[in-house]
Formats: C-alpha cells, structure tokens, sequence
C-alpha cells in the first residue's frame, strides 16, 4: 500500500515559510520520499498500518493550505506512467527492493 501526500502551503510571510518547512521536514523524518515538489510518497505493509498513519498524522497539520492524501495498492502505484524527466535516485532504489530503508 502506498500513501501519497499532496500539499499546496502558503510561503508568502516568514511564519508560511516556516510552517511549510516544518511539515515538509515531519514527512521526510516519517519516511516520506519526495516525487515532485509538494508531492511525496511512503510504502506501508497493509492498508491497515497505512490508515493508521494518516489519522496520526492529522495532528501535525499546518493550519494554512490545502493537503491531500491518498492510498493506493502497489500495482495501482506501479502503473503510474512518467511522462516528462525520470525516477529519483530513491525512487530507483525503493522500486528495486521496496523495503529498503534509505
């Protein structure tokens, strides 16, 4: 199962800046690859370990912006078609074995 977080925060003032690279640093600290700006990724055992982790994570919410998220099967996630640029080094490296820790 893999989640994906979508986010669109505000950066105008110092504090926006801030809060956004807070979030951005909690998703990073719990696992989170980054596969395009504002976008990132994280692989879960079961659908069960993965919707615990989102109402975990309810709590750190920037109070600003727009944050979505969604599940996906791992075949639904590797269907994904790239259409412009490659995979990230992580990307490459979690495909090839998907429970390496990087």
């Amino acid at each position: 199962m893999r989640v994906l977080v979508f986010f669109d925060l505000p950066v105008i003032t110092k504090k926006d800046r801030y809060e956004y690279s807070l979030f951005r640093k909690k998703l990073i600290e719990k696992g989170y690859i980054m596969l395009q700006y504002s976008v990132y990724s994280k692989l879960f055992n079961n659908r069960d370990a993965a919707v615990k982790h989102i109402s975990s994570m309810k709590t750190d919410l920037p109070k600003k912006g727009s944050i979505r998220i969604m599940m996906l099967t791992e075949k639904q996630y590797s269907s994904m078609e790239i259409l412009v640029g490659g995979k990230s080094r992580q990307e490459e490296m979690i495909t090839i074995d998907p429970f390496i820790l990087l």
